[in-house]
């Protein structure tokens, strides 16, 4: 296969021009280390290679429940289960750890996310979540109208974001220097219809959009804003703004890997109105950890650590052929530690993992209309963690926790010492670039061939935009590439009869993931969790 220029694949993919990137050169040249890293990707393919061998079964295991996926869907049914008083069951996980994109890492006595960083305060209307947090000591008390108070020091601190543009940083992520009055007066337009979105409710009392999504309105006339493109849904408001539209495509980005013409409408005002508080146009406060959302990973995993069951590859799932209590599931396990294969008979199975693997296997997936699971996309990602010795010189508005370059087709970083309080000295900077272009430059199996040298020189190229000493400021890259990161709410998915009927059994196997929402947020994963949990159990007490 051919390889990619490093001067075409930067330029490409982070839309600079040859005059903009300053040298291109390789990060080794700088004595700059670093390690290329992803999940699991050759087992995890071997599940769509129809010639995939399994060997003799050594053992089989019989137990009640098994949970398939070690992400926080996976993770939340487990928690969900135990605290309901059900101890029989094991969480299977491919991977050597559980968290999926919400897993974090460590060096050097630094902490850093590798994926998701951050939650937003739930509204009152998520009683689940609240307890979890409230049993996580991050909720330190509910007022009587059901609003949780959240303990101040893992509330973002200030300052929390900022945006590089005309050659110096500005607070905020919209940039109101070098803004017309136009671009002005549609910005606050837009931000006073996400009001009326938000505080609107349905003849039932239902938020119009809300998180999770379950709690949103089945208003058709709502609902039907899934059906065009948040771009187009603007140009029916009557705002042009290049500004505007910029600062409403990073957020698509941001939240789903998609661009502003390709993101439900529905989706992407979910975005804002979905986290503005009560008759506000100030957002829920954001709770954050050093190491991102890692610390609910961290969390979770102390408490489910006898059920948990890491490198393990489910291959087969065949489910009896009813759906009863007294239905059974043989699963044939591939044990990557010990390289054999293992054998379980369990009475539920929840399905945890990605939809896309579901067709390969699980037998006679949706009665064989493996047609079920096309609508559903998957956006690839990376995300580099860059350590430096010490911090560069700043022009404008101080150093936040979210820091955004103005059309970069990056998200920018976090600093993950921020929340800490460290504001001096050395840091670790989590840089994020979603693959949102409809028409790729590349395949996924180009990129998968790009060696660390390359990303790491792109990383170092979108940095010096706002950072022009930063080479000799870093000493580590590391760069992780996701390749199916998260589901996508493309125009007319979120709220399309297969995303709906996703989310229910096939026979005694419930699923459970962010997937089942369309949008990959933490909030739609731990819902859909404990919702599958809830099914299980209920299921299980009519055989007692």
């Amino acid at each position: 296969m051919a390889t990619i220029n490093r001067r075409d694949l930067i330029g490409s993919l982070l839309g600079l021009s040859a005059a903009t990137m300053s040298g291109c050169s390789a990060p080794e040249e700088w004595r700059i280390d670093g390690d290329l890293l992803s999940p699991d990707f050759a087992t995890g393919h071997r599940l769509r290679d129809p010639s995939m061998t399994i060997g003799t079964i050594e053992q089989w295991k019989e137990i009640p429940v098994v949970i398939i996926g070690g992400g926080i869907a996976g993770l939340a049914a487990g928690w969900h289960l135990r605290r309901s008083g059900f101890d029989e069951f094991e969480l299977l996980e491919l991977e050597d750890d559980v968290g999926g994109t919400s897993r974090c890492g460590e060096r050097d006595h630094f902490r850093y996310p590798w994926g998701a960083h951050y939650i937003t305060t739930p509204m009152p209307e998520n009683v689940d979540l609240i307890e979890f947090l409230q049993e996580m000591g991050v909720v330190q008390e509910v007022n009587p109208d059901g609003v949780p108070i959240v303990a101040e020091d893992l509330l973002c601190r200030e300052p929390e974001e900022r945006v590089f543009a005309d050659g110096t940083w500005h607070e905020g992520l919209f940039p109101v220097p070098g803004a017309s009055q136009d671009d002005l007066d549609q910005v606050a337009d837009f931000h006073a219809k996400m009001q009326e979105w938000s505080t609107k409710r349905d003849p039932n009392g239902k938020r119009l959009f809300a998180l999770p999504i379950a709690h949103s309105s089945d208003d058709p006339d709502i609902r039907a804003l899934d059906r065009i493109s948040m771009l187009d849904w603007m140009n029916e408001q009557g705002w042009d703004s290049a500004r505007l539209k910029w600062y409403v495509d990073y957020a698509c980005r941001d939240d789903y890997g998609l661009s502003i013409d390709q993101t439900s409408a529905w989706a992407g005002i979910l975005y804002y109105a979905g986290r503005l508080r009560r008759d506000s146009q100030e957002s829920q406060d954001v709770i954050t950890w050093p190491a991102g959302n890692g610390q609910v990973v961290q969390y979770l995993r102390g408490k489910l650590e006898p059920h948990i069951q890491p490198s393990k590859m489910v291959a087969k799932l065949k489910p009896s052929g009813n759906s009863g209590p007294d239905a059974n599931c043989e699963l044939v396990v591939f044990d990557k530690e010990r390289d054999r294969w293992l054998g379980y008979r369990a009475k539920r199975v929840i399905f945890a993992a990605p939809q896309f693997v579901a067709k390969h296997v699980i037998d006679r997936f949706r009665d064989g209309q493996a047609a079920n699971t096309q609508p559903f996309r998957y956006g690839w990602w990376l995300v580099a963690n860059v350590h430096l010795r010490g911090r560069p010189k700043e022009s404008g508005f101080p150093m936040s926790w979210d820091n955004v370059f103005y059309e970069s087709k990056s998200l920018g970083y976090v600093v993950s010492t921020h929340q800490a309080g460290i504001d001096h000295g050395p840091t670790v900077w989590t840089w994020y670039y979603p693959f949102a272009d409809a028409k790729p430059h590349y395949t996924r199996e180009q990129l998968l061939n790009v060696p660390w040298s390359d990303w790491a020189a792109m990383v170092i190229a979108d940095l010096e935009i706002a950072h022009p000493e930063i080479r000799s400021l870093i000493t580590r890259i590391d760069v992780m590439r996701w390749g199916h990161a998260m589901v996508q709410p493309y125009t007319g998915f979120v709220w399309s009869e297969a995303r709906q009927m996703a989310a229910k059994p096939d026979r005694n196997i419930h699923f459970a993931n962010t997937d089942l929402s369309g949008v990959a947020l933490m909030e739609e994963a731990f819902f859909h969790g404990v919702r599958a949990a809830d099914e299980v159990l209920t299921i299980l007490q009519e055989r007692v």
